[in-house]
């Protein structure tokens, strides 16, 4: 599967019961910082259970753009030998991040604070997609940058050639914001402070320590605070990728609402900013069991076990849980689908500017397939059909979004008819093995339509 060119529709059929193991792809978000620091360091980085899903590849790209040797040395494994802290070369060409918002978003972090220029660019979505909300941040170090209206791609950054700390409150709850302020920080004198109004995901201040950089983290009434002191010396690491929660989400959610369904997902990232839809599933009343919980490259993984469900209800998925489950709400709201009584969630805002407006890729497919939805601004409202109730048989736009794909496509493993979606090669960007991993637990899933 590819994210660009021509589209590769795919039909999920109803049928038997999943079973077996499925070995997910490793963790997307950690993916991306480990290249990144990875060439941020001074020695060769090691790393394994690295996702080769576009999004990451592209990142890896990124990197030898900016100087650094990267290379694979064989399925999951990779060396990155770093330039350190400030040492970015400026790239001959286009950076060109396809579809992913996560990796454009921390490179232009990661060289803000170095006296080079680079030009940025991706596909139709990401082209789409805000950068003013990094831009802006950026700007108080020094950098500067000039892009198409509203701070869109394609845009050229010019780093700060003599860069001032920065403290810096984030105006929503975003990892990438948080993620790219704190990557800058890193050639700034001085300490770089974020605060953020409620805690997201902490895989790059978990994994900025690893590497050898200082870094506080404290409560405070205005929020969460991550203090970063700049211009340390970063120490190539090895580093072990867990595999990634999101990813996880389908076969899991697709375990709970398909007949006959027993499903083991082992070495799951558990890290608790990530973990909010495993802790929604059992609220309502999904068979999802931890095995064997353990800590692994600082990072808490278990073995997950799904099983059929056919009692899950519906229930309002409290708006704190968002940072911690933002990517999983598509596959949630396919759960709620096959859920009794009403799911609310609200608090998802950040869901508009995704890949695509998840809220209304997601209402809109659904209510093809027979499903009452209802949705606002920052919220929706899925009326679940109970087990075996949603009527499918409808063909929905995946929006070259990723999630809207896998998660319309697990909808038709367990509604009355087959659901196809108009497009699944965006799921080459995160997911590459989804097809063969879910058809070798028993999916019936075929390219084309009908």
């Amino acid at each position: 599967m590819s994210g660009h060119g021509t589209p590769t529709p795919m039909t999920a059929h109803p049928g038997k019961g999943l079973s077996g193991t499925a070995e997910v792809p490793g963790d997307k978000s950690i993916s991306h910082r480990a290249l990144i620091l990875g060439a941020l360091s001074v020695g060769e980085t090691r790393i394994t259970g690295l996702l080769e899903g576009q999004d990451v590849l592209d990142t890896a790209k990124a990197m030898r753009a900016f100087g650094a040797e990267v290379a694979q040395t064989g399925e999951g494994a990779w060396s990155v030998h770093g330039v350190g802290v400030g040492g970015f070369a400026e790239p001959d060409d286009v950076i060109d991040c396809g579809n992913s918002g996560t990796g454009v978003r921390l490179i232009m972090g990661a060289m803000a604070t170095s006296p080079v220029s680079a030009t940025f660019t991706g596909d139709a979505s990401l082209r789409s997609r805000p950068m003013g909300r990094i831009t802006d941040p950026l700007a108080l170090f020094g950098a500067q940058s000039a892009g198409r209206s509203g701070g869109r791609l394609p845009l050229t950054l010019t780093g700060a050639a003599d860069p001032v700390p920065v403290r810096y409150a984030t105006p929503v709850a975003s990892a990438q914001i948080k993620s790219a302020v704190l990557l800058a920080g890193l050639n700034a004198p001085g300490e770089t402070v974020v605060t953020e109004c409620e805690a997201t995901r902490d895989h790059t201040e978990r994994m900025l320590a690893g590497f050898g950089a200082e870094v506080r983290v404290r409560d405070t009434e205005e929020g969460r605070e991550i203090t970063l002191v700049g211009r340390p010396e970063l120490a190539a690491q090895t580093i072990t990728v867990p595999r990634d929660p999101s990813s996880a989400a389908f076969p899991v959610c697709a375990a709970l609402i398909v007949p006959g369904s027993d499903v083991m997902v082992p070495n799951i990232g558990l890290n608790p900013t990530r973990a909010g839809l495993y802790e929604t599933l059992r609220e309502m009343g999904a068979q999802l069991d931890y095995v064997n919980p353990r800590e692994e490259g600082g990072e808490p993984v278990a073995d997950l076990r799904a099983r059929y469900s056919p009692d899950l209800r519906g229930i309002e998925v409290p708006p704190e849980r968002a940072a911690s489950m933002i990517d999983e709400y598509p596959i949630l709201s396919v759960v709620a689908a096959c859920a009794e009584g009403v799911t609310e969630m609200r608090g998802v805002a950040e869901l508009r500017v995704k890949e695509s407006d998840r809220i209304d890729a997601m209402a809109e497919g659904l209510r093809a397939c027979g499903v009452t939805v209802e949705d606002g601004a920052d919220w929706w409202r899925v009326t679940g059909r109970g087990a075996g109730g949603v009527p499918g048989g409808a063909t929905v736009a995946a929006r070259l979004d990723h999630r809207i794909a896998m998660s319309f496509l697990c909808l038709g493993m367990a509604a009355r008819q087959p659901v196809t979606v108009d497009d699944a090669g965006p799921i080459a960007t995160s997911f590459p093995i989804f097809e063969p991993l879910m058809t070798g637990l028993g999916a019936a899933l075929h390219r084309g339509e009908g």
